[in-house]
């Protein structure tokens, strides 16, 4: 068992708060990465979409986890639980100072989260209090214009990395 922690950051231009549009434990949020086999180090072609409210039965039939993904390669089956409560928004400072904010933790056996993908669903606030709702980061930043501030607001320069906590 491997519980590895998604962090993130990003360059906020008059921004604050990023985070997936219900907070941090966003049961409808859509965590997108690929999936690297522990047993053999094949990593999968495709992105595997991960979230709160997805559960399915774990193969032991004790539980439940959020997913049972079996390796293309070796047939090796894993599972991956997301472990809710840990997350915190990416505050203006931390992007500044390059500080990562963490936003899920992910218990992993026999899989490994790798690569994330940032997508839709995500939400911040302007300086001077406008919400942004829904915030697509797909294309890998997001600019509009903050009319309570008269500034322009702007999230880029994201990256996202993988770290084991216990």
């Amino acid at each position: 068992m491997v519980n590895v922690l998604l962090m993130v950051t990003a360059e906020l231009e008059n921004l604050t708060g990023l985070q997936p549009q219900e907070g941090c434990d966003d049961p409808n949020f859509p965590y997108y990465f690929k999936m690297k086999c522990t047993n053999c180090g094949e990593v999968s072609q495709k992105e595997t979409c991960v979230m709160l409210s997805e559960t399915v039965p774990l193969p032991n039939g004790r539980g439940t986890t959020n997913l049972v993904q079996k390796c293309k390669f070796c047939s090796r089956e894993g599972t991956v639980t997301m472990v809710p409560g840990r997350g915190r928004p990416l505050m203006l400072e931390m992007g500044q100072s390059g500080k990562y904010a963490p936003l899920m933790v992910f218990d992993c056996r026999g899989l490994e989260p790798v690569d994330f993908s940032f997508g839709q669903g995500w939400k911040a606030e302007s300086t001077s209090g406008t919400k942004f709702d829904d915030i697509d980061l797909s294309g890998g930043d997001y600019s509009e214009y903050c009319e309570k501030g008269e500034v322009p607001v702007m999230v880029s320069n994201l990256q996202a990395k993988f770290e084991s906590v216990k």
